[in-house]
């Protein structure tokens, strides 16, 4: 078991029948352990993709999450990290129609930056990313009792 980030962007949380589809992909596929809307700043979003800083895409990213609410969540399966990245498909929209056409990107996804989600590509990434956006979880806490049901 493991757990990872799962990010739902602002144009999807806006489009209530596109969060539901989502919500209810994710809820078959997972045991989700936190959740939330959280509104992601300038500041924050930064912080968040501070690893894409300097890439030509980097402002126009940033600006974007903060253009309205999105849907965050710590979900929790065996190899969730692979599972929701597969689920999500290609990072880039077109690429994910022609490959992958039933994915979340396929499906949503308006263009590279409004790609409909992210997700944690690694355990560490993960644990940044979570603390992020959930600065009250105790992800240490989360681990050892995952390591504890092994």
């Amino acid at each position: 078991m493991e757990i990872t980030l799962a990010l739902i962007k602002p144009h999807v949380v806006r489009n209530t029948v596109a969060l539901r589809h989502l919500l209810e992909l994710i809820k078959d596929n997972f045991q989700v352990l936190e959740s939330k809307e959280v509104h992601i700043t300038k500041h924050l979003s930064e912080k968040f993709y501070a690893e894409h800083k300097g890439k030509f895409f980097y402002n126009r990213l940033t600006t974007f999450m903060g253009s309205g609410p999105s849907y965050a969540l710590i979900l929790q399966s065996a190899d969730s990290i692979s599972k929701w990245r597969s689920l999500m498909g290609p990072t880039k929209v077109y690429k994910a129609i022609y490959s992958n056409p039933d994915c979340i990107r396929a499906l949503y996804g308006l263009s590279d930056t409004r790609n409909a989600c992210h997700g944690s590509d690694s355990i560490e990434s993960a644990t940044r990313e979570i603390s992020i956006l959930f600065p009250e979880f105790n992800i240490s806490k989360a681990l050892d009792a995952l390591d504890k049901s092994r």
